[in-house]
């Protein structure tokens, strides 16, 4: 069950947000082999003045934050990223530079759903 927030700079089109929403989830199951139905993903927009990033960076720079249960393997990390990456590029015609991903574990105790403590 990983929840997705993707950072971003306001202005993009419904169909620039939805296909950033398909190529991590389409990501993730390829890498993680996550549910199909397992979408938990967010954009959160901001306007100029509320954003920096580094020189060299496109109108296009994304963060993109996974907060994952704990277990998933190094080799599985890396697929996640450098999959999600390459999808978001050949779809979206953004560089790779553009795409910043981290990843975040807490403990299954931190985890709560449904009333119910994982």
């Amino acid at each position: 069950m990983p929840l997705v927030k993707v950072n971003m700079l306001k202005g993009k089109t419904p169909e620039f947000k939805k296909t950033v929403f398909d190529c991590i989830h389409e990501g993730l199951i390829d890498s993680f082999e996550i549910a199909d139905w397992d979408r938990f993903q967010r954009i959160q927009e901001f306007d100029k003045t509320n954003w920096e990033a580094p020189e060299g960076k496109t109108e296009n720079f994304m963060i993109i934050e996974l907060m994952i249960f704990p277990g998933r393997t190094k080799e599985q990390k890396k697929n996640a990223i450098e999959i999600i990456t390459k999808k978001l590029c050949e779809k979206l015609k953004i560089p790779a530079t553009d795409v910043f991903i981290v990843m975040n574990e807490p403990p299954l105790e931190n985890w709560g759903m449904g009333g119910n403590q994982k």
